[in-house]
């Protein structure tokens, strides 16, 4: 016998499915876009075992407190697969992260990335990093490392799903929460972008499985492909939320992902509050009508599984309504007063939605 299996075709990495070069190369692609994702406080660069961010920079702070968040995108990933499309699904993730840490009232300092393949494609993984990036640059925050794994056996060659963190700083007398709100407030609601990240398996179930639609179908109330509507990316709201919190006083924000706007706007809500949101005041767009007609999903069940046209909320005192709106507008932000918080007799939950969707 051979002293050296691997000399005669023995086991290695690479028979295994694990391509180190593919990686390796994947790595080089994707450094010019990690470099346009920086702030001043990064040192170093890509290769690193870990990101390095300068904390001094928030000696600043009388007492500043980290936020932080992880997500990852669902479902939709297997769109963009099935579309060959992996320069927005990065949007996305930071939009599910960065959002998340927002809500608080925190700055979006950094994040890393996880990305998991089943076989290392390098134009492919660049182009997921590629919209990690631009979405880093959209929230404000840097882009200080990440992980690709190859997963041979678990994952099909072309089978991937991303997750995130980050981490963002907010000074303590300034942490937005239930305890500043107060009876009388507006709930300004910001438009989405579309279905954003969450709900793809009821929204791939009726449309994909039980319609037999292909991604590549135009859909005239759409104005454009299923698979393209699919695919638009998560609004970042990030940067929208601090300028608020400059320009004016703000209470409380809440992010509208899975379970829908009552069930996210009730976790901000105090105890002895309430939040009533008018459906009236505003008309959700096409996809949530396909998606609901398609499948004759109750509505009930459309609003705690999609955002439904709203992506983001603000919780602001009566005063602050004008200027909040304007600075909304001024940042290309489609905004409106959509309820109020009262006091909660008799509601047995945070908040509610009443009448009916404009038409």
């Amino acid at each position: 016998m051979s002293e050296n299996p691997s000399a005669e075709g023995g086991a290695s990495y690479a028979a295994a499915g694990v391509d180190i070069e593919a990686g390796d190369r994947a790595v080089e692609l994707m450094k010019e876009w990690v470099k346009k994702a920086q702030r001043p406080e990064v040192l170093g660069g890509l290769g690193g075992f870990a990101g390095l961010f300068d904390a001094s920079a928030l000696k600043n702070y009388e007492r500043p407190l980290l936020a932080s968040a992880t997500d990852g995108v669902g479902t939709k990933v297997d769109i963009a697969r099935q579309m060959g499309v992996y320069d927005s699904i990065g949007h996305d993730l930071v939009a599910m992260v960065m959002d998340d840490i927002v809500v608080c009232g925190a700055e979006p300092l950094f994040m890393t990335d996880y990305i998991c393949v089943g076989k290392v494609h390098p134009e492919r993984v660049a182009a997921i990093v590629k919209g990690i990036a631009e979405g880093c640059v959209l929230a404000g925050c840097a882009l200080v490392g990440g992980e690709t794994a190859e997963h041979p056996g678990l994952l099909g060659e072309d089978d991937f799903d991303v997750a995130g963190a980050g981490t963002g700083v907010v000074e303590a007398d300034r942490l937005l929460g239930a305890d500043r709100i107060r009876t009388g407030d507006a709930v300004i609601a910001m438009a989405s972008s579309g279905l954003h990240s969450n709900g793809y398996s009821l929204v791939r179930h009726v449309l994909l499985n039980q319609a037999g639609l292909a991604l590549d179908t135009h859909i005239d109330e759409l104005g454009r492909s299923l698979g393209e509507e699919l695919l638009e990316p998560t609004k970042i709201y990030s940067l929208d939320c601090l300028a608020l919190m400059r320009t004016t006083e703000v209470h409380a924000f809440s992010h509208v992902t899975g379970g829908g706007l009552a069930a996210n706007l009730a976790r901000v809500i105090p105890d002895e509050l309430h939040a009533i949101v008018d459906r009236s005041t505003w008309t959700p767009g096409p996809i949530f009508d396909l998606v609901g007609r398609t499948g004759d999903v109750e509505r009930l069940e459309l609003e705690k599984t999609l955002n439904m046209g709203v992506g983001m909320i603000a919780i602001v005192p009566q005063e602050s309504v004008d200027v909040a709106l304007a600075t909304l507008a001024d940042r290309g932000v489609d905004a409106w007063v959509a309820g109020e918080i009262t006091d909660r007799g008799e509601h047995t939950t945070g908040a509610a939605l009443i009448g009916d969707y404009a038409n």
